[in-house]
């Protein structure tokens, strides 16, 4: 439908804004660059977003503010409007590049994930660090759960942890490969999750039993990023060796009957 090029220079990572109206992304110069979606026309350019390259992006479900990360460990927020875009805050806590950054439901609140072992969950309105999470691992992803009082984190250990929101104590770790693990995403209910990483398997687990029920194999590189779409019935993977996949949900997971006898997700 669409290729967006900038020549000579790596694009680390991309968010669809929630109105559909626009396409933000990270690049390896430092800058953050907002495309129109129809035509792939440059609508902004936030220079000097990040001195070594804007490593993780997302944005409030208003649009009106840009989180992002770069590879140097800061967290920023960006004010947003038609004509400018501005720096609000500056927020400088992790020690190595930042791999994600999640909002909760209600926009108050970010989890941002590092290479340095931590991941913070942050009060994006007052710019202030609300918990902060260590481990002896690369942290390349946290999540919310839907109702907010967990999060599930994953990176170079190869464990799938489980943490209590509100006093930073892990609850429950399990082993999610023998490989590292790059990316997690819970479905809207909460009930499941998916996870994949360097072995290339996308594995979708029940959320309370921490129990993988469903395997699916088709990328001969990492998987380095996961989605669901909005009606639940699709998951994305995109690989290291360029591959985009998309996988059919199980309809028991859709219908939220999950069992362990159903056949393996299908490519």
């Amino acid at each position: 439908m669409l290729r967006i090029q900038v020549p000579g220079i790596e694009c680390n990572c991309v968010f669809f804004n929630r109105d559909g109206k626009s396409i933000i992304s990270g690049w390896s110069d430092g800058k953050i660059r907002c495309f129109l979606p129809q035509s792939g026309k440059l609508l902004y350019v936030i220079n000097d977003a990040h001195n070594h390259g804007c490593t993780a992006i997302t944005a409030t479900d208003d649009g009106q503010r840009i989180i992002s990360g770069g590879s140097e460990g800061d967290v920023r927020v960006w004010k947003i409007t038609k004509q400018t875009q501005a720096m609000e805050a500056s927020l400088k806590e992790h020690r190595g590049r930042v791999w994600s950054i999640e909002l909760n439901a209600d926009n108050t609140q970010a989890i941002s994930s590092s290479a340095d072992g931590s991941c913070i969950i942050w009060d994006i309105k007052n710019y202030t660090r609300v918990i902060c999470l260590f481990e002896s691992t690369a942290f390349r992803q946290a999540s919310f759960n839907p109702e907010e009082y967990q999060i599930l984190t994953t990176g170079s250990d190869r464990k799938i942890t489980y943490w209590e929101k509100y006093d930073g104590q892990i609850i429950r770790s399990v082993e999610g490969s023998d490989k590292e693990l790059n990316s997690l995403v819970i479905t809207r209910e909460g009930k499941h999750f998916l996870s994949g990483g360097q072995d290339g398997i996308l594995k979708l687990w029940n959320y309370d039993e921490g129990v993988c029920y469903f395997q699916g194999e088709g990328h001969s590189g990492s998987i380095l990023k996961i989605r669901i779409s909005p009606d639940q019935r699709t998951v994305i993977t995109v690989g290291s060796e360029g591959a985009i996949f998309f996988w059919t949900m199980p309809e028991s997971v859709v219908a939220d009957k999950v069992e362990p006898e159903l056949p393996t997700i299908k490519n």
